[in-house]
């Protein structure tokens, strides 16, 4: 869901200020999809406080948006999916020495704020974000990492909304409802579909292929942002 910004921006040709709501609307609908087959493997206490964070800081990172001409959000973003990219490349395993009681409260927090600033900023979920933080910093296996971080990604996503939406006089922040309701489809199919050919390919080629398809995205968000700076304004 990383790419569903610059698809919003440069594949419907929506303006930032509609792109950043709408695609929380997809992000959190897919999400919510794709958690519930998995419920019983959410760790419910650091979802509570990732989350609960998070929601606080999209209002931070919403007043922030609204400061910044769409061109620089965008361009921001590209450089957010560089790094995601680069990242994912890199690869890395969880911690197997785990953290725990006060050690894991404080990482929490942090991994909250950061998560729901860059939800209310750019209109990501934050799960590439997530599921990182939640592995190397909280010591989760991935099999309670990704349910874990779908119910913070839907939280971050449904306030991260509200803050864009409430900020623009409760107008539904300017969002072209026929394309959310479109792209929230395709992405709830993408995501079904997805579960099941996960498991027919390796997870490394998996990462790999994803990361290279962002950072050619990035390339091109940053290369039209120069070329052609009305656009996402």
């Amino acid at each position: 869901m990383i790419l569903a910004v610059p698809a919003l921006v440069h594949g419907a040709g929506l303006p930032m200020a509609a792109a950043v709501p709408t695609s929380l609307v997809v992000v959190g609908a897919s999400s919510l999809t794709a958690v519930l087959p998995r419920l019983r493997l959410v760790q419910w206490r650091l979802a509570a406080v990732v989350g609960g964070v998070g929601a606080v800081a999209t209002f931070a990172g919403t007043a922030v948006n609204r400061l910044l001409p769409g061109r620089w959000v965008l361009l921001g973003f590209a450089l957010v999916m560089v790094a995601a990219g680069v990242r994912m490349l890199r690869g890395g395993g969880s911690d197997a020495r785990g953290v725990e009681g006060r050690r894991r409260l404080p990482r929490a927090v942090a991994v909250g704020l950061g998560v729901g600033f860059l939800t209310g900023l750019f209109g990501v979920g934050g799960g590439f974000l997530v599921i990182p933080a939640l592995t190397l910093l909280l010591g989760l296996t991935m099999t309670t990492a990704v349910p874990t971080s779908l119910v913070v990604v839907v939280v971050n996503s449904v306030f991260g909304f509200t803050a864009h939406v409430t900020g623009n006089g409760g107008a539904g922040g300017g969002i072209d409802w026929s394309t959310a309701a479109a792209f929230t489809a395709a992405a709830v199919a993408g995501s079904l579909a997805a579960a099941r050919l996960a498991g027919r390919v390796p997870a490394t080629r998996l990462r790999r292929g994803f990361a290279l398809l962002v950072l050619a995205v990035a390339v091109y968000v940053i290369v039209q942002s120069v070329l052609a700076p009305a656009v996402g304004s």
